[in-house]
């Protein structure tokens, strides 16, 4: 089988959206200053909507979530410190070994259940002082969380463990990328699920479809210190207006619509878990990512392979794993679509 008129369904990522009309438009007719003198108005205003929505004294436009999470850890933390992450968290994964090579700090990673961890988890691998080991310099939680599967943490949880590494005096950094998921689907304000952390990263460029950017928020203080560090990593855009007008698009006009995300990928969970050889609870499956495994001897890279062949792009993330993400350019009819051809790929006529 074959997408209709050869089109693709690319599922891989909400990264592979492409900016609206409204924002190429936006794009073209930005008011533009020189962001490094901090005279781009475009910008400045961006980042005062950034800072709201989040409920931050501040906030800074930087060109990738990477850099974005990069620069907190620089802020937040002195080389030699410990930070407490997620085991399968992006900043382990995904950011090419940047936590030692910039920051210089090491990673104590935790197994979480999909990703999210627990508050007694968190105050167990705090360190005792002790000449012998490295200090505990920082906590770093993401949500929704990408290997997890888009998991969403309760805010009970946040808090817990908010509340706890305050006591102690360590800082608490949220790898927010997909903050705006993580509220719709628990109908918690963004401002609650980032009161919980000292600084918040989030991404303009995943599903609110925007076609560069992140923001860093926090207090004033910690965004000052942030912008000398972006600056080090070569982060100082210049005329970054023409980029922050499609993010401040983003914000006005595609935080509700990541709901039919969501719906789209229940529609998707709920199809591929009817077919024989894949592993999959569709109840687990809370934002935009959709996560599933194949039965042996079926193996990701092969199915990827061959749904590609046939106009539907997934993304392997381990040997028997496969992702496949919603967002603005892909419709509901898709995700019948997608779930046909996998369906094909493992010898079933249809979902049982």
């Amino acid at each position: 089988m074959r997408t209709d008129s050869g089109r693709v369904i690319d599922l891989r990522s909400d990264t592979v959206t492409l900016p609206t009309e409204e924002m190429r438009e936006a794009m073209r007719t930005a008011v533009l200053g020189d962001d490094v003198f901090g005279e781009d108005p475009t910008v400045n205003r961006l980042e005062e909507m950034a800072a709201a929505k989040l409920g931050k004294e501040a906030a800074l436009l930087v060109p990738s979530g990477t850099m974005g999470n990069q620069v907190a850890l620089l802020t937040h933390t002195r080389r030699g410190d410990e930070v407490i992450v997620e085991a399968d968290a992006h900043i382990f994964h995904y950011e090419s070994g940047a936590p030692a090579v910039v920051s210089g700090v090491m990673l104590r990673t935790l197994p979480g259940r999909d990703g999210l961890l627990t508050a007694d988890q968190v105050e167990a691998a705090v360190r005792s002082p002790d000449v012998h080991t490295p200090p505990t310099g920082l906590v770093c939680l993401e949500n929704t969380h990408n290997r997890g599967g888009g998991s969403v943490y309760p805010l009970a949880t946040l808090q817990a463990i908010s509340a706890l590494a305050l006591a102690r005096g360590i800082p608490v950094h949220l790898d927010g990328a997909r903050i705006f998921n993580a509220a719709l689907a628990t109908g918690v304000p963004a401002t609650a699920i980032a009161a919980c952390a000292d600084s918040v990263m989030f991404c303009l460029s995943k599903a609110l479809s925007a076609p560069v950017g992140s923001l860093l928020c926090g207090p004033a203080a910690f965004i000052a210190r942030a912008r000398r560090f972006r600056k080090m990593l070569g982060g100082g855009m210049r005329q970054a207006g023409v980029l922050a007008a499609p993010g401040i698009v983003a914000l006005e006009k595609m935080v509700d619509r990541l709901e039919v995300d969501h719906a789209n990928a229940k529609r998707l969970a709920e199809g591929l878990a009817g077919i024989p050889g894949v592993l999959l609870d569709p109840a687990r499956v809370q934002t935009n990512i959709v996560i599933f495994r194949l039965a042996p001897p079926r193996t990701a890279a092969l199915v990827v392979r061959a749904l590609a062949a046939d106009g539907v792009r997934a993304l392997a993330i381990g040997p028997a794993a496969i992702r496949m993400v919603t967002h603005k350019d892909v419709e509901a009819a898709d995700m019948d679509t997608a779930v046909a051809a996998v369906a094909q790929h493992l010898g079933a006529d249809r979902p049982a």
